[in-house]
């Protein structure tokens, strides 16, 4: 396997809906992960390639639109695995940005379970400092979908 196909499988990776690839061809072993801020982590080895990869970044939306988080915010976490949506339709806006102040039981967002579209609300008061994830994204049980910073 050449450097250029591993660049080719790495960028088709990031612009997948795949959060963890691994795959062992001949002598090469590639493990491609996209954490929850959407960074992307390469690790290849190989010893016919000595050139070494670092963490990319992946393109971030809102995720990169962040107040100052400290230790005593809260997050708004998924409670099922499925699809993350930002608004009710394509058309629609987002239910919250960052900047937006949040109530207790407030939608957040949708999560899109089994074509079941489930509203998620927000378990916390405060202001949202933080959309961990983009339009679309699978999400995980538990994962933390927003930051909330105490108002």
């Amino acid at each position: 396997m050449k450097l250029t196909d591993i660049k080719s499988i790495i960028k088709d990776f990031e612009t997948s809906t795949l959060t963890v690839l691994e795959l062992e061809a001949e002598n090469v072993k590639l493990k491609l992960s996209k954490n929850k801020e959407n960074q992307i982590e390469a690790k290849i080895e190989s010893p016919e390639l000595k050139e070494s990869t670092q963490p990319q970044s992946a393109v971030q939306s809102q995720a990169a639109q962040t107040t100052q988080v400290g230790i005593n915010d809260q997050s708004i976490k998924s409670p099922l695995v499925g699809t993350f949506y930002e608004a009710s339709s394509p058309e629609a806006e987002a239910f919250v940005k960052v900047g937006d102040t949040v109530k207790k039981g407030q939608v957040v967002c949708i999560v899109e379970a089994m074509k079941i579209m489930n509203e998620i609300t927000s378990s916390v008061d405060g202001k949202i400092a933080k959309v961990n994830f983009k339009n679309g994204d699978v999400v995980g049980f538990d994962d933390v979908l927003f930051t909330v910073v105490q108002s």
